[in-house]
């Protein structure tokens, strides 16, 4: 079964979000798009709460949010109990953030990574697993009650 994605950010992720929907479905992936629906400026927490909170609920598998830096739509994300999200913009990263951290949610930073690598980084991010073991315990670490 092919895994369910949620997708969202802000206007300057627009581009890339729609270039990724297109691949990922070709792919087999179910993807959900949370928006934005243009180019026109927009906050991206509208965006992101829902997307995370749909991911937080076991709605979707795997969370990729897309704004300039990367860091705004990651902020926002992480402010969510159930949320691992990760600043990634190399292959590396990503394949670490999925392997040792469990990320659930990918940020990537479109005004600094080219469209290629960004779906190079998607691509990896969906295929790695959680290594578990000792990462497994520090994981568990990072929920604060």
């Amino acid at each position: 079964m092919a895994k369910k994605i949620a997708i969202g950010g802000d206007h300057a992720g627009f581009e890339y979000k729609g270039k990724l929907i297109q691949k990922l479905e070709s792919q087999g992936y179910e993807v959900k798009d949370f928006g934005p629906f243009s180019t026109a400026s927009v906050d991206y927490p509208d965006y992101v709460h829902p997307l995370s909170t749909a991911v937080e609920n076991g709605e979707y598998d795997l969370g990729i949010v897309i704004c300039g830096s990367g860091n705004g739509v990651a902020i926002t994300a992480n402010k969510h109990q159930g949320i691992r999200a990760a600043l990634v913009w190399n292959k590396e990263l990503a394949a670490l953030a999925r392997q040792h951290n469990n990320a659930n949610v990918v940020a990537l930073p479109a005004r600094f990574i080219a469209y290629e690598l960004a779906e190079e980084i998607t691509e990896v991010f969906l295929t790695t697993e959680f290594e578990g073991g000792r990462h497994a315990n520090r994981v568990n670490k990072i929920a604060c009650s």
